[in-house]
Order: structure tokens, then C-alpha cells, then sequence
């Protein structure tokens, strides 16, 4: 077994988190144990899960409307969908991931979380595409935009949001797909920075919102230039 301790939280997770602290440090000790020697964490985030990772994941909550239905795509060891769930108890939160490994830790996370807002749903993005109508969908180190837009936007319903937790490759990858979006069903799009605040824990969204007919595909284009 690894030899991994989640450092104590400083004084900025502190005061972010507030009550939900227990619950998050809780979680951290998770990522920092089972998560490493199962291979969903590397041994060197250890010392920089709380700035990296579980603050960083936490300041997306400010783009994520009460009482949303967020879908948190590719989750893995559960960045930032379970963080969300464990500080927004208005949130009902589902972790879709297609490795099993990842949703049996997940679900062990769910249990010693007590977390009753979330659940795992093991599958992929494209075997959902239309049947999730969610208001949020979110997705963290899972792939580049230009595969992204096309898993995760049709899991939206109308006026739904995309937020792809990016960093510094942000407004790069955002153009590379920004020529694409409006023919995919989205009214406004953009770079958000968050948590501008923590330090270190700072990071960049793309933000993607749908319009009032929801996502269209390329499929639904095609047909509609051939009519008439």
C-alpha cells in the first residue's frame, strides 16, 4: 500500500468550503489513498490535491445554476462532479463513467461520503446523447473540445450549459470549435475564468449554452439543406 497522506487544508480551503470542509478533506483522503493505488491519482498530486484539484473543482460551482441537474462527463475519480455534490446539496449530481474500475471507486466514495444528492451511472456519453436532459453538463481532463461539444451537448436539454474545465489551453481549444457551435444548437460561448481569488486554485471554463431548440446535430443539418 502507498504511503500517501492528504496534506492539511490551508486557510483559502477553509474558508471556501466552510461546513461541507469534512466531507471534502474526507474525500481528499480518499483520492490521496485508494485513488492513488488504484491509479485514478498520481502519487505527485498528492501534495497538491487541495489547489490543484479539490479547490479548483469547487470554484466552478459559481457557474452552475441552483438546483441543476449536472451531468459530469468522463468523471473518473469523480473531479469535479463529486466536489460539486458535496459542497451544493441542491444539486443532483450523475457521475457518467465507462470503466468499471472508476465507478466501483466512485460508488465506495458515494457510501463513505454519505452523499445522497449523487449517483454513479457507468456508460458512455454517446449512449446518452438525448435521454439526460440535464441543465449542466461538465467534463475535466477527459478529451480535446472538438470531441467534446459532441458528447456532452446532446446530453443538454434546452438553454442547457457546458462547462469544460480547460486552464491555461482554454481559449486555444475554444477556437478550434467556435466555427462548429452555432450550427450545433448554442447561443453563446466563451472563456470564464474562476476562483480568481484561491491563488493556484484559479482556473479557466469554457462555458457553452445551448439555445431554445437544444442541441442539433450534424444529421438534423443535413436533412434541413435538403428540404425545399
Amino acid at each position: 500500500m502507498l504511503d500517501a497522506k492528504l496534506p492539511a487544508p490551508p486557510q483559502a480551503a477553509v474558508d471556501l468550503f466552510g461546513p461541507a470542509l469534512p466531507v471534502v478533506q474526507r474525500y481528499g483522503e480518499l483520492l490521496a489513498g485508494p485513488g492513488v493505488e488504484r491509479g485514478l491519482i498520481g502519487p505527485r498530486e498528492v501534495d497538491r490535491l487541495w489547489e490543484r484539484h479539490l479547490m479548483n473543482c469547487a470554484a466552478v460551482a459559481e457557474l452552475v445554476p441552483q438546483d441543476a441537474h449536472v451531468v459530469d462527463v468522463g468523471s473518473g475519480a469523480g473531479l469535479p462532479g463529486l466536489v460539486l455534490a458535496a459542497i451544493r446539496s441542491d444539486l443532483r449530481v450523475t457521475l457518467l463513467e465507462p470503466l468499471l474500475r472508476r465507478t466501483v471507486f466512485l460508488e465506495e466514495c458515494l457510501d463513505a461520503l454519505e452523499l445522497d444528492n449523487a449517483e454513479v451511472l457507468r456508460g458512455r456519453a454517446e449512449d446518452w446523447a438525448r435521454r439526460m436532459g440535464a441543465d449542466v453538463v461538465t467534463a475535466r481532463a477527459v478529451a480535446p473540445m472538438e470531441r467534446l461539444v459532441g458528447w456532452c451537448l446532446p446530453l443538454l436539454r434546452p438553454h442547457g450549459r457546458m462547462l469544460a474545465l480547460k486552464g491555461e489551453a482554454a481559449a486555444e481549444e475554444l477556437a478550434a470549435v467556435a466555427p462548429t457551435l452555432s450550427g450545433l444548437g448554442a447561443r453563446a460561448w466563451g472563456v470564464v475564468e474562476v476562483g480568481s481569488v484561491l491563488g493556484d486554485a484559479a482556473t479557466r471554463v469554457i462555458r457553452i449554452d445551448l439555445g431554445p431548440s437544444g442541441f442539433r446535430s450534424p444529421v438534423q443539418r443535413s436533412r434541413r439543406g435538403t428540404r425545399g
